[in-house]
């Protein structure tokens, strides 16, 4: 705290001799920029040691990669050398009211009070001291608020911030609706249709024949054709919503994913505690893409799969629970992270606050990693 005082006290007299220096050539327009230059560069050197003074004796953590405009740093240096100034003088009312408490208690010692005399300076003083010490609290979260509006985002800018996140992901959502749904229509067009248009005409055929034989022959392939229609629905239900998401349970799920596919799978399930619904929806959602894609187009002959729930900070540097997702076959690589399936897949974590990375190399492997927070 003395050494914040010591510190404003350098800022104000920085203020008073240079910035009275300069002034006539800020004032004047064609040596403006030059002058300004000068003051900047004090005020950027004494803007660094508050920022080292806030660092080392109070623990604050900047971003490294931010940096203040010209305006804020001289705002902040301003601010701060006028409260550090007012600190200075609430410590000195502090330290001259412990004299006077002193003095007071060797006249009271003395016998030059009496008990009235006494209670009532004592009463003063008891009220000075909550006056002085209100004063240093509310200077020091002043000076704390300060700094963290100069040396990193203000409130203002991270509320912006995630205006436009959450303004981003709303549509990278919609986007990714509107793309589900035309796959979706694709899958019962093209596939789903065109097979029920051929037991349509099966059964037909078979009912029209007069050889009894070829009737039956024409019944059992209906039957057949019925069948795997019934399998084709119901993956294109799962792809969907899985139904075993709401009865089993997440890891089941997973198991379904890893029974359907055509290679190998490898999955460790590790999660303790609770997960809300849309963060497991999210997280099979992110499995199945994977494995799909895996199976379909990289050529890999084995997919490792690993869930955990473990424990992370947030941007105010709390605990939170965030489920981990991460998906790695030995195929060829080089998948597409814009493509629709894992755009849409990006979308959809970003929609929970999540990150999606995506790191596949020319040759492999391909790892997919989802963060996603359980925030209840």
């Amino acid at each position: 705290m003395f050494l914040g005082c010591a510190t404003a006290l350098l800022g104000f007299l920085y203020f008073v001799l240079v910035g009275s220096a300069l002034g006539p050539f800020l004032l004047w327009p064609f040596t403006r920029s030059s002058a300004l230059g000068v003051l900047m560069a004090g005020v950027r050197g004494l803007t660094a040691l508050e920022r080292t003074r806030r660092s080392v004796f109070f623990g604050d953590r900047f971003p490294e990669h931010y940096k203040a405009s010209d305006q804020k740093l001289l705002r902040y240096l301003a601010v701060r050398s006028w409260t550090g100034l007012l600190c200075a003088v609430v410590l000195g009312l502090l330290g001259f009211g412990i004299i006077l408490a002193g003095l007071v208690a060797v006249r009271t010692v003395q016998g030059a009070f009496s008990w009235d005399d006494w209670l009532t300076q004592a009463l003063l003083g008891g009220v000075l001291l909550f006056l002085d010490i209100q004063g240093l609290h509310s200077l020091a979260v002043l000076d704390a608020r300060s700094a963290r509006e100069c040396f990193g985002p203000s409130e203002r800018e991270l509320l912006r911030r995630r205006i436009d996140e959450l303004a981003t992901s709303r549509a990278a959502v919609v986007h990714a609706v509107d793309a589900e749904r035309r796959r979706i229509e694709r899958d019962l067009h093209d596939g789903m249709q065109q097979r029920l248009v051929a037991l349509a005409m099966l059964l037909g055929r078979a009912r029209r024949g007069r050889d009894p034989g070829q009737a039956d022959a024409l019944l059992r392939q209906a039957h057949q054709e019925s069948q795997d229609i019934v399998t084709e629905l119901r993956e294109v239900a799962w792809r969907i919503y899985p139904s075993a998401l709401d009865s089993l349970g997440l890891e089941e799920a997973l198991g379904g994913v890893s029974d359907r596919c055509a290679i190998p799978v490898r999955t460790e399930f590790d999660v303790g505690g609770p997960v809300p619904q849309p963060v497991e929806t999210a997280a099979y959602f992110v499995v199945s893409e994977s494995v799909t894609n895996a199976a379909k187009h990289s050529g890999a002959t084995a997919v490792s799969v690993r869930v955990v729930l473990r424990d992370a900070r947030d941007s105010r540097g709390g605990p939170r629970p965030v489920l981990a997702v991460c998906v790695q076959d030995d195929g060829k690589g080089g998948a597409d992270p814009g493509g629709s399936g894992l755009g849409g897949l990006r979308s959809r974590v970003a929609a929970l606050d999540g990150t999606l990375h995506i790191d596949s190399p020319p040759g492999g492997p391909t790892t997919i990693t989802a963060e996603l927070p359980c925030a209840c």
